[in-house]
């Protein structure tokens, strides 16, 4: 440590309380990372190491103390606590959303399912009529419960890739919006890490869900691509857009999520977009 930095003041009680104990002989050694601020006013993170020697003919004993700067660990470690967090809550607002939607839409529906087949009950006479009724309802709450768990899991994804999953999912989603999506896919691989696979599929589900909610338009285009040691994925509409740099602070267009599931996979997201202008997500990662 330089004569001329000094420890921040706000991590100095425990250094003086350990101080206190290693001269009473309570311990003869302590360690504890500390805040330091140099001349110049930058300021560093340093472990502190202090041990006590003690003369064998009782004399006084010295103390020996050296500081090691440890900033570049604890940015990491600071970081790496942002990423988590931020992925957490991502998480949550993505089951805040499923338990909307089973709640909102899937429970209101079954209810009312259930009151129609408690008319019947009451009166025999009408079921004739009210069958084929009930029969389509209960056949709209299955494939919209099929579609929940898809976008949940995709067994596809697993068993046939990364390009048939992804083109499932839109004509899916293209029925259940009622949206047209243009899907193209071009020189992917067929054997793509799980990890991949799985962060591609889900970026795609929230550039799409977030399309089709605030873009204002009904038609979109997803395009998903391989090229030497890479994979690129576009999701465009021609819609309202957005100012990006508010959007990067707002917490309603899942931003968070695509971006964080991209750094995990050592690669980039970014988005095009300007008010009445469109927007395009894009999404790259690397991949031996």
């Amino acid at each position: 440590m330089n004569c001329c930095d000094f420890a921040n003041p706000e991590d100095s009680a425990d250094d003086w309380a350990l101080f206190q104990q290693l001269c009473a002989g309570a311990i003869d050694r302590y360690s504890l990372e500390k805040r330091y601020v140099r001349k110049d006013g930058i300021q560093f993170w340093g472990r502190l190491n202090v041990s006590l020697w003690r003369n064998a003919d009782g004399g006084t004993p010295l103390v020996f103390a050296f500081v090691e700067d440890i900033t570049d660990r604890k940015l990491s470690e600071f970081a790496l606590a942002s990423v988590s967090r931020r992925l957490i809550e991502a998480q949550e607002r993505e089951r805040i959303r499923i338990s909307r939607e089973l709640h909102d839409d899937i429970g209101q529906r079954l209810a009312m399912l259930t009151s129609g087949l408690q008319q019947l009950k009451e009166d025999p006479f009408e079921a004739r009529g009210r069958i084929a009724e009930l029969q389509k309802q209960t056949a709209q709450i299955a494939d919209d419960i099929q579609s929940l768990s898809h976008e949940l899991h995709s067994s596809k994804l697993q068993v046939l890739g990364l390009a048939v999953a992804t083109k499932s999912f839109c004509q899916e989603f293209e029925t259940q919006q009622k949206v047209e999506i243009d899907f193209r896919s071009d020189a992917l691989p067929t054997a793509l890490p799980l990890d991949i696979s799985l962060g591609f599929f889900r970026v795609l589900q929230e550039a799409l869900r977030n399309a089709a909610k605030h873009s204002g338009v009904r038609h979109f285009e997803v395009r998903l691509w391989g090229t030497s040691g890479e994979i690129q994925l576009t999701v465009s509409d021609s819609g309202l857009g957005f100012e990006t740099e508010a959007a990067k602070t707002s917490r309603g267009l899942g931003l968070i999520s695509m971006e964080e599931r991209l750094k995990m996979l050592n690669g980039t997201f970014f988005i095009e977009s300007r008010p009445q202008h469109g927007t395009t997500i894009h999404a790259r990662a690397p991949f031996s």
